[in-house]
């Protein structure tokens, strides 16, 4: 059995208490913890060792919903509860798509919207036990100085496996980050850089706080997942898409974005050869091949790499039918039971 380093555990109970904690030295550093899905089975593997926790379950202001020219959603909101949101169902479709494809209900219950924001990139070579990890020499990501993806590399390529950021960041989300020296918004596509390790451009003495939507009103938004096992899994492509339709159907504004083929989920210019158009079966076609090209997955991952970027305009194609209107419901369910 895999057991918890030791560490020290702070329980603060407002968002200022916990930033000054954090901005405090610590032995070891400190890291936050919501939910723990993730943090704490890493710290079991040795992957991350902090010297202190800080949990945030007992920061009341981290779980509030609120609606006004848009949607705020605070950061401490498991997904369990976001998804059970009528507000989000009904106008953010394809963040609930994407939070309700996360995991197991019983993560969800756990798992909170900052924390999978905040997931940490995932690699086949890196998240293994440690014994797992000593026995072929460890890589640059944790105690080692070699990517053993692609061993000339000089940069780590595991790859970003949150499924809320992509659609959030189709959505045009920006999340509010809070520490000791001040607070800022940061659009959601610019919190990532496409760096296995240095993967947020989160400061370490920030807490992210709120993820703000903007109004919905035009928007409809779609979020579709590939993974081996439909029950479960992490994703292994991601590919978000929102559309601005005037009443005609002509795409005013369109963004699509994709996630589990880098370091970070990022946005692609897919999006923009829709505008002005009709979601026409070529329209959509022109628009799958542009965010294919952009896809660079990489060997570190399940299933092959060649056939995930294959797929990518399929899944964009999916994406677009669902927000035209077309009924996906059997497509959904063929690609749950993973008949591709």
């Amino acid at each position: 059995m895999m057991r918890l380093p030791h560490f020290t555990f702070h329980a603060p109970r407002t968002v200022q208490e916990a930033a000054e904690l954090l901005a405090s030295p610590a032995r070891g550093g400190a890291m936050l913890v919501a939910g723990g899905t993730d943090l704490l089975p890493n710290m079991k593997r040795r992957q991350q060792v902090p010297g202190t926790l800080i949990g945030l379950r007992r920061v009341a202001e981290l779980r509030g919903v609120s609606n006004g020219n848009g949607m705020t959603i605070g950061a401490g909101v498991t997904l369990s509860d976001l998804i059970r949101d009528p507000r989000v169902h009904k106008h953010y479709a394809g963040l609930w798509q994407a939070a309700s494809q996360v995991a197991t209900p019983h993560l969800r219950n756990m798992g909170t919207i900052g924390g999978n924001l905040c997931l940490d990139t995932r690699c086949n070579y890196y998240d293994q036990n440690y014994e797992w990890r000593k026995a072929i020499d460890f890589c640059m990501k944790k105690d080692g100085e070699i990517c053993w993806v692609a061993t000339a590399s000089k940069r780590c390529v595991a790859t970003s496996s949150t499924d809320t950021a992509p659609a959030l960041i189709s959505l045009g989300a920006t999340v509010h980050l809070v520490s000791t020296q001040g607070e800022r918004d940061v659009a959601l596509a610019d919190l990532y850089r496409n760096d296995g390790i240095d993967y947020l451009t989160r400061r370490s003495d920030e807490i992210l706080t709120e993820v703000k939507l903007p109004a919905p009103e035009g928007w409809k938004s779609s979020y579709w997942k590939l993974r081996r096992r439909g029950a479960f899994d992490f994703p292994v492509l991601g590919v978000a898409a929102a559309v601005r339709t005037a009443r005609d159907g002509t795409v005013e504004d369109a963004r699509i974005a994709l996630g589990a083929v880098s370091s970070r989920p990022f946005l692609t210019k897919g999006g923009e050869l829709l505008i002005g158009k009709k979601l026409s079966d070529d329209a959509i076609a022109e628009a799958g091949a542009k965010v294919a090209s952009a896809a660079k997955p990489m060997d570190n991952t399940d299933l092959d790499l060649y056939w995930r970027k294959g797929v990518v305009a399929e899944f964009v194609g999916y994406a677009l039918r669902e927000i035209r209107g077309d009924d996906m419901r059997a497509t959904r369910v063929r690609i749950a039971r993973h008949a591709l």
